[in-house]
């Protein structure tokens, strides 16, 4: 028997539009978990070759990393607009490093600084996700 080749679905995006609008933010708000209990969290983001990562940075049992790692549904909200994401974990080594580039290219005032190298280090580079709409 001959079974049909599967064609590899293109993964889905934002559009460029809302990408930019994320790109331009000092601050991303998140909610991990679909109907979880979590509230709206405001994190930093980046966004590299038109899509969209965050970092953990206190990486806590009960933060959003940790409910992403049980349940990868939840939801973005910018401005006004929420929208449905879905999480995953960035293991390449090639995003990693350009993530990396991107918070401190992104981060850049004396008090984020810091911050930009600490996301670039150890556990929390090893947070890494990609959000992308559900």
């Amino acid at each position: 028997m001959i079974r049909a080749k599967r064609s590899a679905s293109k993964p889905k995006r934002f559009s460029d539009t809302f990408v930019a609008a994320i790109a331009n933010e000092k601050y991303l708000w998140i909610r991990a978990g679909a109907g979880s209990e979590h509230k709206f969290t405001g994190i930093w983001t980046v966004v590299v070759e038109g899509r969209v990562f965050v970092r953990s940075w206190y990486m806590k049992p009960s933060g959003w990393y940790h409910a992403f790692l049980d349940d990868p549904l939840g939801a973005i909200r910018l401005g006004m607009k929420e929208v449905p994401v879905r999480a995953a974990r960035v293991r390449s080594e090639r995003l990693l490093k350009a993530v990396n580039q991107a918070y401190a290219e992104k981060y850049t005032t004396p008090a984020s600084i810091t911050y930009a190298k600490g996301f670039a280090r150890g556990k929390r580079r090893e947070t890494t996700t990609e959000l992308t709409p559900q």
